[in-house]
């Protein structure tokens, strides 16, 4: 047979509803902290009694021993915090540098489009050049051949 549970209060007001839980101090590895007296001191039957001074060293140990813990788990929390802000950091840089990326892309597509259509424009011009330079030379060679008519019939005559 299971053995009965406690029944909890749940009244938020009535303090914890598991008081097994409770921390008030630095009561973690069974030493509470006492305050030092001298042995000459009381001797009231109701006061703490002395703990010998090994017993003492003890105490003082797993204070430090409970402050250490503490500390690393401050300084754990700290790492953990700067790490989650230095991830954050970097994704924003991310997120900015595919923005820009998208940014230089667009440029790029513009301009590879621009300097198509000045490619094209540029090779018509050309064709449209040697045209006009073929024409030309043929004017010319008309014009010349219109000047020397009158000597080659001049040659022939006699």
């Amino acid at each position: 047979m299971l053995p009965a549970l406690p029944a909890f209060d749940l009244d938020p007001f009535q303090g914890s509803p598991f008081p097994a839980l409770d921390w008030d101090g630095p009561d973690l590895l069974g030493c509470k902290p006492t305050s030092v007296t001298s042995s000459s001191g009381s001797d009231d039957p109701n006061g703490p009694p002395e703990k010998p001074a090994s017993e003492e060293s003890k105490c003082v140990a797993s204070e430090r021993k409970r402050r250490r813990m503490i500390s690393n788990r401050e300084s754990a929390r700290r790492s953990r915090m700067r790490k989650q802000r230095h991830l954050e950091n970097l994704r924003n840089q991310v997120n900015l540098f595919r923005v820009e990326n998208r940014e230089l892309k667009n440029a790029l597509h513009f301009l590879l489009h621009h300097f198509n259509l000045l490619r094209t424009q540029n090779d018509c011009l050309r064709s449209e050049r040697t045209l006009l330079r073929q024409k030309l030379d043929n004017i010319n060679q008309f014009l010349l051949l219109q000047q020397l008519q009158p000597f080659s019939s001049a040659w022939l005559t006699e």
